[in-house]
């Protein structure tokens, strides 16, 4: 079994890389760059070392992970290792309802009336409305 480091110091672009948070270490690099990693609040360079206890915060496909360091490792293990590396206090994320399709019976014919309102009721229910778009007032013109 392999024992996890809780003591030392590593750079935070080879710990991202090695606790598989990203696939490579030069996509951790870019993101550090990026400003997408920050370090207890405050956004790092990718040479920034960490120790344990820190908190990361990466952003990555527009989502937010929250992540507690509780052990240093250089190298890239396995994702059962590398899930013991860290606590993670991520907020979970916000369901996004996707509608149905409504969908027929193939040789079901035309659709009938009733059908049309139930699949049109059905198409706008989940859309919003949109807001009529305000145009300013062309009659007071400042020339």
């Amino acid at each position: 079994m392999v024992e996890i480091p809780t003591s030392g110091k590593i750079r935070i672009d080879a710990w991202l890389w090695a606790v598989r948070v990203y696939k490579t270490r030069s996509e951790a690099t870019t993101a550090c760059r990026a400003g997408h990693v920050r370090l207890n609040g405050v956004s790092v360079k990718a040479a920034q070392t960490i120790v344990p206890g820190d908190r990361v915060r990466v952003r990555k496909n527009r989502f937010d992970r929250e992540l507690e360091v509780v052990g240093l490792i250089p190298k890239r293990v396995s994702a059962a290792l590398a899930v013991k590396c860290y606590i993670d206090h991520t907020p979970p994320r916000e369901r996004v309802m996707v509608p149905q399709v409504p969908v027929r019976e193939r040789g079901a014919g035309r659709p009938t009336k009733k059908d049309r309102r139930e699949m049109d009721r059905l198409r706008t229910s989940w859309q919003v409305p949109e807001e009529p778009l305000e145009l300013p007032d062309a009659t007071h013109s400042d020339i």
